[in-house]
């Protein structure tokens, strides 16, 4: 197969960086990477624009890294608060992911992060705090703090002195001891009704 050399104008995942002299298959250059505007042939002139291309990458990157820098520092005070659904006994419904985080992240606070950039070890599946590692760029790593909370409201559990009686249950569900308290209250509605026919 023709490999042909190019100069990359934009990053391109698994090829390499912008002002990146790479070799690649002829065909892949011609249908996709010039039609595209991602690369550029290799060419005398084309070689002089390198240099232009290397300044560039330098200025973006230099920039990059500041606005991260700086925005590591400011996540880092920061706490999220998650609402989710929950069920009595505290458990979730479901799990918080990246990009709910993200997406919280840009509600509460105005912070516009990439999903990817947010670092989960293990899925976030109980209410809580905890710690989430962010990976803002290849040399700038923070942590952001982030409050998991029930949407429901907790109910207080009851004293333990005080122990309900468990009520026995027909097979149909109905509860045994409550029939006979209806019963006996549509019993007694019955006998003063009696009494004023007579």
């Amino acid at each position: 197969m023709a490999k042909t050399e190019v100069i990359l104008t934009h990053n391109i995942v698994g090829l390499g960086g912008e002002s990146d002299q790479v070799r690649v298959a002829a065909g892949y250059a011609r249908n996709f990477l010039f039609p595209q505007g991602f690369a550029v042939p290799l060419s005398g002139a084309n070689k002089r624009r390198l240099e232009s291309l290397k300044q560039r990458r330098a200025e973006r990157e230099a920039h990059e890294f500041n606005t991260m820098t700086e925005l590591a520092k400011g996540v880092s005070k920061l706490i999220c608060v998650i609402k989710v659904k929950a069920g009595d006994d505290g458990k979730m419904f479901g799990s918080v992911t990246a990009g709910m985080i993200a997406d919280e992240l840009k509600h509460q606070f105005d912070i516009t992060l990439d999903k990817r950039k947010i670092h989960l070890e293990s899925a976030i599946k109980t209410l809580g705090e905890r710690e989430v590692e962010l990976r803002l760029h290849a040399e700038v790593k923070s942590t952001l703090k982030i409050r998991v909370e029930s949407l429901t409201p907790a109910i207080a559990p009851a004293p333990a002195e005080a122990k309900p009686e468990e009520r026995k249950t027909e097979k149909r569900g109905r509860h045994v001891e409550g029939e006979k308290v209806e019963k006996a209250e549509a019993v007694e509605e019955k006998k003063p009704r009696a009494a004023k026919a007579e």
